[in-house]
């Protein structure tokens, strides 16, 4: 499942992610996050929806209409994303830099810029796009960052909290979890109502979401406890940590570096502490670990405590319908690498042997899988599902209302109930006839997959060879031994950043993770092609020989770091001068400057861009140069 994050195109704003792992119950649960983004301006000067709609509506009372679906569109103006119906025809036009899914509340989140809202069914905006960010609505309610901090709105938009706070999770049972910080340094948690009030001041080291009308937060070190939604202490606990409840179970360790068992919520012993890890039990069954020194042996127990299925595999997952995935590591000596995976019931018979890469949560009787270049369906039997959609190439699919999503190597496709693409993303972008971009598949194994630019209409043909030759080398196209498991995975893919007059500028994205690590490492290109000489422009073809441009630039990028607050962020005289071939990039009417994560900033920023108009350069641009004239013709000043 991909809870709206879809694996399509690299969009600009470039998001940066990465993989988080934290600890809970004593095992070690990984998640993709979004670190932050690069900033840009957006690239439409149209806004085909252009209209906020009354608040005097109330969500309740919207209008029903067709239920839409994000898409990627590859354009000239970029990689877009808008809206298809159930018959895959274009609802809301492809103009955002990222499109979530429509939730519930007949709302979807979309990016524009840097900058986030969101829209109703009829693409009209409801929350305009000011937001750094906006979480899923639950409870007719979404917690949204700007520059002060962390606000609650409805689901009109309506801010409901007084002030910012330091965080804000989500609304769980007409609560949400606040932090602000103490008076002694340490964020301190509370809850608010759902008028953003402070219904349970901030006084607990760790809180957690309701469930069931009871939710257990830390009272102090050494000491949980479980409160009601006033606040009211209903049983406390003298442990080093206590999980929450499930099946009126909760997980607790008695010493930091003790075992886990379970107890009910009278603090009674129900299971005594043996293992290394456990997790919340659901449908009278919890997922435990027994391994040490930080080698897994993962097991699935009943409410006595008993085993069902032995803790003798590397990783497990629970996948809905009384179905859990059991894995074992591809390479023993390096299980961070990964792990193959069988199908199994909650009384421990393996249904199919280890085959599998990934197997999808159950739904509807089936679930996704992938198996080496192929992704289809299994029922709960493990049988390959024959009246269900099969893609090559790894990754997931879902049903999604009335249409089945497939997000498969990275690309996001649809299917109708009987099996017909509705919706496949296109590979070809036309630009200024004769020329077109071309989007070609590089996938030698299952850890390396790269999309890159191949250019079509050239009139030199010979240049045309060299610059697509060129467009693979820097895509990080290259030859990857057969049958040999890498440290690490590898995905590329491009976008049409900028296309005037004979000038193409095309981004070439990277993201190199080796298996394991905290994170991986993005990397940027930018290629500036000249589509009638097959010339490639760097830095220093934008000005006059001699010209000091690596100062005047240098120049302003510090003074736009000492004056302008949105760059508060970069490390403090870490910026000394740009490189003669520094990161760039350029658009109508402006140079714009970057740099890559961790060089004058932390990884979570992105790639810092710094915005010149050309206007401020005017006296050293050239403007009888070939690269100005390639899209501007003769400068005007």
């Amino acid at each position: 499942m991909t809870n709206g994050w879809h694996s399509g195109y690299r969009l600009r704003p470039a998001p940066v992610y990465g993989t988080v792992s934290f600890p809970y119950g004593g095992l070690r649960i990984t998640v993709v996050a979004l670190f932050g983004q690069s900033a840009a301006a957006p690239r439409l000067s149209a806004n085909p929806i252009g209209q906020v709609r009354s608040a005097s509506a109330s969500a309740a009372a919207r209008p029903a209409a067709p239920f839409l679906y994000p898409v990627a569109v590859k354009t000239a103006s970029g990689n877009l994303w808008g809206y298809i119906d159930e018959s895959g025809r274009i609802a809301v036009a492809p103009q955002f830099d990222y499109a979530y899914d429509f939730q519930p509340n007949r709302l979807a989140i979309v990016q524009r810029g840097d900058k986030q809202g969101a829209i109703d069914l009829y693409g009209r905006y409801v929350v305009r796009p000011i937001y750094d960010s906006i979480s899923p609505f639950s409870e007719g309610r979404s917690a949204v960052i700007d520059g002060q901090g962390f606000k609650v709105i409805d689901d009109l938009g309506h801010p409901l909290t007084p002030k910012p706070y330091g965080y804000i999770g989500s609304y769980r049972e007409g609560r949400a979890v606040f932090a602000e910080r103490g008076e002694d340094g340490p964020s301190m948690y509370g809850y608010l109502d759902l008028q953003g009030k402070e219904a349970i001041p901030a006084r607990f080291s760790e809180a957690n979401d309701f469930a069931d009308g009871k939710a257990v937060v830390r009272t102090k070190d050494g000491e949980y406890a479980l409160i009601d939604p006033d606040g009211t202490t209903l049983a406390s606990y003298p442990y080093a940590f206590v999980g929450n409840p499930g099946d009126g179970l909760l997980a607790f360790r008695k010493e930091a570096d003790g075992k886990y068992g379970y107890m009910d919520e009278k603090g009674n012993v129900v299971i005594p502490p043996r293992f290394t890890g456990a997790l919340p039990f659901e449908d009278g069954y919890a997922i435990v670990d027994t391994g040490e020194d930080d080698k897994s042996r993962y097991g699935l127990i009943g409410k006595t405590g008993a085993f069902v299925i032995r803790p003798e595999y590397d990783d497990m997952n629970r996948l809905g319908e009384g179905r859990v995935a059991v894995g074992k590591a591809i390479d023993p000596s390096r299980p961070y690498i990964g792990s193959t995976y069988a199908l199994a019931d909650t009384e421990g018979r393996l249904l199919t042997d280890f085959r599998f890469s990934t197997i999808g949560e159950f739904d509807r009787g089936y679930a996704s899988v992938s198996e080496g270049e192929s992704t289809y369906w299994i029922d709960r039997g493990g049988r390959r599902a024959q009246n269900l959609p099969a893609l090559p190439g790894s990754g997931t699919m879902a049903f999604d209302h009335d249409l089945i999503r497939a997000d498969v190597d990275q690309r996001l496709s649809y299917f109708d109930k009987t099996g017909k693409q509705v919706w496949k993303p296109n590979a070809a972008i036309p630009l200024t006839p004769p020329y077109v971009v071309r989007e070609v598949k590089y996938k030698p194994n299952q850890d390396y997959l790269v999309y890159y630019p191949q250019i079509e209409g050239m009139t030199n043909r010979e240049a045309e060879r060299s610059v697509n030759d060129r467009l693979k080398r820097l895509s990080a196209v290259k030859p990857v031994p057969p049958g040999q498991q890498p440290d690490a995975s590898y995905t590329g893919d491009f976008a049409v950043l900028f296309a005037r007059g004979k000038l193409l500028v095309l981004e070439l994205d990277g993201y190199h993770y080796p298996f394991g690590a905290a994170h991986g490492m993005p990397s940027k290109a930018f290629v500036h092609i000249d589509l009638d000489s097959g010339a490639t422009y760097g830095l220093s073809d934008l000005f006059k020989p001699g010209s000091s441009y690596v100062k005047r630039i240098g120049d302003i990028v510090r003074r736009n770091i000492e004056t302008d607050p949105k760059y508060s962020y970069v490390f403090p005289g870490s910026f000394k001068e740009i490189a003669p071939d520094q990161l760039f990039y350029v658009t109508d009417d402006a140079l714009h400057i970057l740099f890559p994560p961790y060089e004058i900033a932390p990884y979570a920023t992105g790639f810092p861009e710094f915005v010149i108009p050309f206007s401020e350069l005017a006296d050293i641009v050239d403007p009888n140069g070939a690269f100005w004239k390639s899209f501007h013709g003769t400068y005007q000043r």
